[in-house]
């Protein structure tokens, strides 16, 4: 029985803990951006253009 004690005990810890942080992470404007992600998907990703090769010619004698 003394078992279930500890593990209560210990999850509600647990759980303390993550709501605190949750707490902090609010508190600091971690999820103050709501309009970026419904907007995300309407622009395109940007392309990486790569330079093209120049094939240098070789002068034979």
């Amino acid at each position: 029985m003394s078992v279930i004690y500890l593990l209560l005990s210990l999850s509600i810890l647990v759980a303390v803990i993550f709501f605190v942080a949750f707490i902090f992470a609010v508190k600091n404007g971690q999820y103050d951006d709501s309009y970026t992600p419904s907007v995300r998907m309407l622009f395109e990703d940007e392309l990486v253009k790569e330079k093209p090769k120049t094939l240098k010619k070789s002068k034979t004698n």
